[in-house]
């Protein structure tokens, strides 16, 4: 377990395309084991792809460790007309197994926090996160996250995806 003064066994990187397989992989794995969903390859990996590929579409970062991507954040935009600025949302966070309680997600957290905060019209951050999931609640709530009184609903178009 780390400590807030001991040294971290892996860094913080901005994601690159060749690290494309791994967080498509990496958003396959937390699909199924948050919502119990099996997405489809040939849909997430041109997914990742197109992020990666255009970053006017959202970002990705990586922890990693000897060479081993073990915890990922993607993050998408939401511009507010109200705050007239831009708000970050969090999305694909995983981080395997035998790494989890290691402190891998609240550096990947803290080091989005901390980009958002340096960069000009970026006006907070946002999660979505499953109603049952108290376990995920918890550590956000831990970084300073709070629970606004907002209820996320949707109405997904039916259109055929664009497939690999």
């Amino acid at each position: 377990m780390h400590t807030a003064n001991s040294p971290r066994d892996f860094e913080i990187r901005e994601a690159r395309a060749a690290d494309g397989d791994t967080l498509a992989r990496f958003n396959a794995l937390m699909a199924e084991e948050t919502e119990g969903k099996t997405l489809d390859p040939g849909l997430i990996g041109p997914g990742v792809e197109a992020l990666l590929e255009d970053d006017a579409r959202g970002r990705y970062w990586v922890a990693e460790a000897g060479g081993e991507i073990i915890g990922q954040l993607m993050v998408t935009y939401e511009w507010s007309d109200w705050r007239n600025g831009n708000i970050w949302w969090i999305q694909s966070v995983y981080v395997p197994a035998g790494w989890r309680r290691r402190g891998v997600f609240t550096a990947l957290y803290r080091h989005v926090e901390s980009t958002a905060a340096a960069e000009p019209g970026v006006i907070g951050l946002r999660l979505y996160v499953e109603e049952n999931n108290t376990r995920a609640q918890q550590t956000y709530e831990a970084l300073g996250m709070i629970k606004p009184s907002y209820l996320v609903m949707e109405s997904m178009l039916n259109k055929e995806p664009k497939r690999r």
